[in-house]
């Protein structure tokens, strides 16, 4: 495979290039089986249709067709389950969550990821996306089987993880 460096210039990044070393969707490290493509994501509905609105040139456009987008401003009845799942971009700095690869979060690492970019923060994003599980274990020992109208909040923040909560 030759790799491909895809250079960003949007409004979070200027002059930012990386290495799609990767084919897209494929090579995930082992403990990392998310169950929705960015694309899927996108189309369902995550963090209020305000992600990606001013970067699409950087992801295929296939991705944007039936996207669920925003880009006056976060708008929770364009989620899946109609509801705010998301913390502030200011929440997940102060935390810490937000590193110089990936000014959006954890979204636009994996977005990136998908595409085939391996970067050395790929292991803590899978620990961080490997520890949202404890959501979907709520909503198994907490609702009956596929009750969508049940904690819709934490089945829209497993959505905004890759986690599909309608399957259970």
């Amino acid at each position: 495979m030759e790799f491909q460096e895809v250079t960003v210039n949007d409004l979070m990044q200027k002059g930012y290039s990386y290495l799609l070393t990767e084919p897209e969707g494929q090579n995930f490290h082992p403990d990392f089986k998310p169950e929705l493509t960015p694309k899927e994501m996108l189309s369902l509905g995550v963090f209020g249709g305000k992600y990606m609105t001013d970067c699409r040139s950087e992801f295929p456009s296939d991705w944007f067709e039936k996207a669920r987008l925003s880009p006056g401003g976060h708008l929770p009845q364009l989620n899946y389950f109609a509801v705010n799942a998301s913390q502030s971009l200011k929440i997940w700095q102060s935390k810490g969550w937000i590193y110089p690869e990936d000014p959006r979060g954890w979204f636009q690492w994996y977005c990136r990821y998908y595409r085939g970019r391996r970067i050395g923060d790929d292991d803590r994003q899978i620990k961080r996306w490997r520890l949202i599980t404890r959501h979907a274990a709520q909503i198994r020992k907490n609702c009956a089987y596929r009750d969508l109208s049940c904690r819709p909040k934490q089945r829209q923040a497993l959505m905004n993880w890759a986690y599909d909560s309608r399957r259970f």
